[in-house]
């Protein structure tokens, strides 16, 4: 379980790097004031910035429950081969999702990636839950 949940911080840290040096061209090219980092106000961001920056708090909503099923996998024992394919889909859906929303941004790519996500992620707990019931 520990290198799906490495991929995905992997892939976090790789966003935050995007962002970071979306920022920089951004003020050296002259479309936004380093000022306006200051409180984030002041002007309007430019889409080779909102994107990742987006993109990037995405990666701290619905990722946390992952990271809290593989953790509760790995305690309870329930992080055999289901438990670990079902964590890679859910990195290769949010790897896919990151992709395109970085990328072109088509919403009809990205929104079946996300829902996927989802899906992968729910039946993660689900297969946690019913692990942990039978066992007791």
């Amino acid at each position: 379980m520990i290198y799906p949940m490495f991929a995905l911080v992997l892939l976090t840290l790789a966003v935050l790097v995007i962002l970071f040096r979306s920022r920089v061209a951004a003020v050296r090219d002259g479309r936004v004031s380093l000022v306006y980092f200051r409180l984030y106000q002041g002007q309007e961001e430019p889409e080779s910035i909102k994107k990742p920056a987006r993109h990037l708090a995405n990666l701290f909503e619905t990722p946390v429950l992952f990271y809290v099923a593989c953790l509760a996998a790995m305690v309870t024992h329930i992080d055999g081969l289901p438990m670990q394919l079902l964590a890679w889909a859910y990195f290769a859906a949010r790897f896919i999702h990151a992709f395109v929303h970085i990328g072109g941004n088509r919403l009809s790519k990205r929104m079946p990636a996300f829902f996927a996500s989802l899906l992968v992620l729910l039946a993660m707990w689900i297969y946690l839950v019913i692990a942990i019931s039978i066992r007791s």
